[in-house]
């Protein structure tokens, strides 16, 4: 008699390939682990990343619990022999000064040292589908060469990506603005940018190595499967919809917020070990919506000078904060951890951020505008004073506070300089902050209606990664897609006898 013998299912296997920075690689690895908890049958992951950044995959994957470190894999490949690079520097994050940035930049767009490590992991692991940093442009042509669709993902959002296509591909625009530039090809409200908040790309004079490179971009986007975001449609309705309707891609999946669970009420694990219980312990005993949340991220260097304006700020202010300092040799002024007291408290390094706006406790961010930073506080649903200083950060800036208006600047237009160059940037005394933040928290001040539109947006990001959601649709819509391209679909029964 004919029996059925169901045969084993044969896996798509994802490459994954971000960018040297914490803030890339953390996302990245969010979308490997919920790739696999899609279909877990059907799916396994494998990041690839140098050697120094492999502990971030793995610590970015112990936030979730110990038990899904093993549903994504760590591959590595080596990183370029750089001069002047200290060995095993390899993350935007480890960087000590400006200059080892720049080099690790460097490093990262030269197709000549990158390219050779990277196209031979990807035809080892031969996977069924790649997706791609777009810093890594090239790895859209060694995925079609292996016959394997790639897919560039965006760890930012439709908003400040847009921007800086637009801008780039406007001849001139940046040139002829003078002191401001309005964005071009996006929809009402008007957003005007001073050319000294734009990204160093769009700011120095264009040669023909950087044209070069925009137009080998543009091209990867245009031949690549389709395009990954870390955003959801509720959220970038009117951009989400731009890059399809304008050529951009062929399909786009707008798949986040990628640092939710896949089941939204379950929380991410704080992490952090002693500090994160520290942290989290002082919030316990502080009140509802009371206390200042501050970070700037991992790739952003705070000078001696703005960090003591900034100590004095807060202690002016005469409201709770907890503040996260990167530099681990900062010191306070004198006297100021006394006068301070239980009222603050510091962090260095690093801190279990998306536990920390979940609290109860947390009233208002002070954030750099980093686009991980901005979804995480839509998901807390916290409103916040914006505070950029690099990249595409003061971009991202006037969508917070001019598209979703759910903060504002905590340094007022007009007030001084800002700048993408910290030789340019003007430092912001200690009385503006002060005065930002009491002006800000204080009842029935501004921080109340952001907080209002904030928790809005909170709501529907979680309704968006549940079962059901766009975003949850897009994930899997995604998986099917390339399936039925890869022709990798899970093999149906036979028969036996």
């Amino acid at each position: 008699m004919a029996t059925e013998t169901a045969m084993p299912r044969k896996k798509m296997r994802i490459l994954l390939m971000p960018f040297f920075a914490t803030s890339h690689i953390a996302p990245f690895t969010d979308l490997a682990f919920h790739l696999v908890a899609a279909r877990p049958d059907d799916v396994e992951a494998t990041v690839a990343v140098t050697p120094a950044n492999a502990l971030v995959v793995q610590s970015a994957l112990a936030r979730r619990g110990a038990s899904h470190l093993a549903t994504v894999k760590v591959a590595t490949y080596p990183f370029p022999s750089v001069d002047g690079l200290p060995p095993g520097v390899e993350n935007h994050s480890k960087v000590k000064a400006a200059a080892d940035a720049w080099r690790i930049d460097a490093v990262a767009t030269d197709e000549k040292l990158m390219r050779p490590g990277q196209e031979s992991l990807i035809r080892e692991h031969a996977p069924d589908l790649v997706i791609t940093d777009i810093h890594f442009w090239w790895n859209v042509d060694i995925a079609t060469d292996i016959g394997a669709p790639c897919v560039t993902f965006h760890a930012m959002g439709t908003f400040p990506t847009l921007a800086m296509f637009n801008l780039s591909r406007a001849a001139g625009a940046v040139d002829a603005a003078g002191g401001v530039v309005t964005l071009p090809g996006f929809p009402p409200p008007e957003i005007q940018v001073p050319t000294t908040e734009l990204p160093e790309m769009l700011r120095r004079q264009e040669t023909a190595d950087d044209r070069a490179t925009g137009n080998a971009v543009h091209a990867a986007h245009r031949r690549c499967f389709g395009l990954a975001v870390n955003t959801f449609f509720d959220l970038e309705h009117g951009h989400c919809e731009t890059f399809v309707g304008n050529g951009y891609v062929k399909r786009a999946y707008f798949v986040g917020p990628l640092s939710l669970s896949p089941s939204p009420s379950s929380p991410v694990a704080a992490g952090g070990g002693a500090y994160g219980s520290r942290c989290i312990d002082w919030l316990d005993k502080k009140p509802p919506q009371s206390v200042v949340y501050l970070c700037f991220g991992s790739l952003t260097h705070v000078s001696e000078a703005q960090l003591r304006e900034l100590a004095l700020g807060l202690e002016a202010s005469e409201k709770p904060f907890l503040w996260v300092v990167r530099s681990e040799t900062w010191a306070p002024p004198e006297g100021w951890e006394e006068r301070v007291g239980d009222r603050g408290m510091v962090v260095t390094g690093w801190a279990p951020q998306t536990a920390i706006l979940a609290h109860h406790a947390v009233g208002a961010f002070v954030t750099h505008c980093g686009w991980n930073s901005v979804l995480e506080t839509v998901v807390a649903g916290v409103p916040v004073l914006t505070w950029p200083m690099v990249f595409e950060q003061f971009i991202a800036e006037r969508f917070v506070t001019q598209v979703l208006a759910i903060g504002e600047r905590l340094w007022p237009a007009g007030a001084g300089v800002r700048s993408t160059r910290s030789e340019e940037h003007e430092l912001v005394p200690a009385g503006a902050v002060a005065q930002a933040v009491a002006r800000f928290v204080e009842p029935g001040g501004p921080g109340d209606a952001a907080r209002k539109r904030v928790k809005e947006l909170s709501v529907k990001a979680r309704a968006a990664m549940a079962e059901g959601g766009s975003s949850h649709h897009d994930l899997r819509a995604m998986i099917d897609d390339i399936m039925e391209e890869a022709g990798t679909a899970a093999a149906g029964p036979v028969l036996s006898g």
